[in-house]
């Protein structure tokens, strides 16, 4: 049943550490060795992404936070998506003739403000050990004296060097020669390191007032773009409840709106009935069953998503067990549900980092923290070093639509964050990269280890599969799917009437995806990271 790992699960019997980038989560493991929490190991490893990944993650993205208070038995959630600047509206978009915002360049890079370091800010005033400047002092060495860039890191500057080209400030840091570094060349950002220094010495006022901010405002005001001061200076992360549902025997919290995060819920409350515990691993019936699942759930995430502030979700309805048996119906065992039968739209084209912490006294934080697409904007703002995300690309300009852009509010996230527990105990930190492909990665992840009994690193590399598009042109109907299932799942899921886009063994689209299960009798903590990723998992 199991797969043979590439690597073997990491463990450690007092705290654990896994992410993308097996230097940042050294970063975060230090700073669990120095006395921190799983809180400053989250923003340890967070921030030294920041400078290490900053294709993927920055100051300049959005992150939201799962917090398990191990003393209350508690789990908080923490949203730090970027809201829209005052001067963000349909009109402004509608009278220069824009249908959608667009993907790259200075209009997304500020439409929203950057959220990230707000919800830094207020995770470690809560529930902070050790000194903010502390937490960061990894990553603003790297900043400050240079990292080795990865192939991955490079791959990704020369695959995008189109987008970046037209930003003298992003060019200089990134492609100072005029082309991609070379794999293990150090890679340098003295602005960032600033930036970062300016943080730990004032915390939150460090980035959204003083000098930072009026870098960044003035950066914005020339390029044409929309933040100001007192749009930055409005930032401010929000303490919340999560949602949360039960699969099987374990109970499964997930970030709440704006963020996808019920579509996992939901899901997992389509399939249960169907026991896919007494059914073939990686068999045709293990992907077909979810797939459909997930196009049931989508176009509930596209009907009804959005901002809670703004407008009505029904929340409850949509995770609710009642709800699920209702729709469940659409879904036939024998062929594949067609894509216009519920309708949706979307892209899996994204790039985020997932972190996941734990510390001695069984504190956990799942935290995913992103710039949206593979150098969000393309934008860095001035001298600030900060790459400015393009997640207000993911606004609808139409009136009608929950989405649609209004100032002040945060767009639809994909991002999502997950814990799990059984037995009123912790058991699973899991979460991961991938856009819209999100959802489906912890579906399968959670399958993996609640139906199939892998552990987290054999969950972790199972093959995996994403439906949807991540083009335009292409068929929503489609089904990526990596090679390493058996060729007669393959060959069923075809018969079935499944589009499929065969992968490789390994593909980078499948997403980076990391996590924590913890041995609910010895307490040990079992670290998986993702061999598609550059990262690790690292015990203490």
């Amino acid at each position: 049943m199991h797969i043979t790992t590439g690597r073997p699960v990491t463990m450690g019997p007092k705290g654990m550490v896994t992410s993308p980038h097996s230097l940042a989560s050294q970063a975060g493991v230090d700073v669990l060795r120095a006395g921190g929490s799983a809180v400053d190991a989250a923003i340890a490893t967070s921030a030294a992404l920041s400078v290490l990944y900053p294709h993927m993650t920055g100051l300049g993205g959005d992150a939201f936070w799962l917090i398990h208070d191990a003393k209350t038995k508690s789990v908080r959630h923490l949203d730090g998506g970027g809201r829209a600047a005052a001067t963000g509206t349909l009109d402004w978009f509608r009278s220069r003739g824009h249908t959608e915002v667009p993907f790259r360049g200075i209009l997304p890079a500020t439409l929203t403000t950057p959220g990230a370091v707000s919800s830094w800010a207020e995770a470690h005033a809560a529930y902070g050990r050790l000194p903010l400047a502390r937490n960061l002092e990894t990553a603003i060495g790297y900043a400050r004296d240079g990292f080795p860039v990865t192939e991955r890191v490079a791959g990704f500057i020369e695959l995008v060097a189109a987008d970046l080209a037209p930003h003298a400030e992003t060019m200089a840091i990134f492609m100072p020669d005029g082309k991609a570094p070379r794999a293990g060349s150090l890679l340098r950002n003295p602005g960032l390191a600033r930036t970062l220094e300016a943080v730990a010495a004032g915390g939150r006022a460090g980035f959204y007032e003083g000098e930072v901010a009026r870098e960044l405002a003035r950066f914005a005001r020339e390029k044409g773009g929309f933040f100001t001061e007192a749009d930055l200076a409005a930032q401010i992360a929000r303490w919340g409840e999560p949602i949360r549902g039960t699969y099987r025997d374990v109970t499964i919290y997930e970030t709440p709106a704006p963020t996808q995060g019920f579509a996992v819920l939901e899901m997992l409350n389509l399939v249960e009935p169907f026991e896919l515990h007494k059914r073939e691993f990686r068999g045709a019936d293990h992907a077909h069953l979810l797939v459909q699942a997930k196009q049931i759930a989508y176009h509930d995430r596209d009907r009804h998503l959005g901002d809670p502030r703004f407008t009505d979700v029904p929340m409850d309805r949509l995770i609710s067990k009642r709800y699920a048996d209702e729709r469940r119906s659409l879904i036939d065992p024998a062929r594949a549900l067609p894509w216009d039968k519920v309708p949706s739209y979307g892209s899996l084209s994204g790039d985020t980092v997932y972190i996941a912490t734990v510390d001695a006294e069984g504190n956990a934080v799942s935290l995913i923290h992103s710039l949206y697409g593979v150098f969000g904007s393309a934008v860095v703002a001035g001298s600030t070093g900060v790459v400015l995300q393009n997640r207000s690309a993911y606004f609808s300009l139409d009136p009608a639509h929950p989405n649609r852009l209004e100032p002040g509010k945060t767009p639809l996230h994909t991002l999502i964050a997950s814990l799990g527990f059984r037995n009123d105990k912790l058991w699973s930190v899991v979460g991961c990269m991938g856009a819209d492909g999100q959802p489906q990665i912890h579906l399968q992840t959670y399958v993996n280890l609640i139906d199939y009994g892998c552990n987290i690193q054999e969950a972790l590399e199972s093959p995996r599969w994403l439906s949807g598009r991540f083009a335009l042109g292409e068929a929503r109907d489609t089904l990526h799917i990596e090679a390493r299932f058996p060729e007669a799942t393959l060959r069923e899921l075809e018969r079935r009437g499944h589009v499929l886009n065969r992968w490789g063994d390994w593909h980078e689209l499948a997403g980076h995806a990391h996590g924590i299960v913890i041995d609910p009798e010895s307490g040990t903590r079992y670290g998986g990271s993702d061999p598609r990723s550059d990262g690790a998992a690292i015990g203490v």
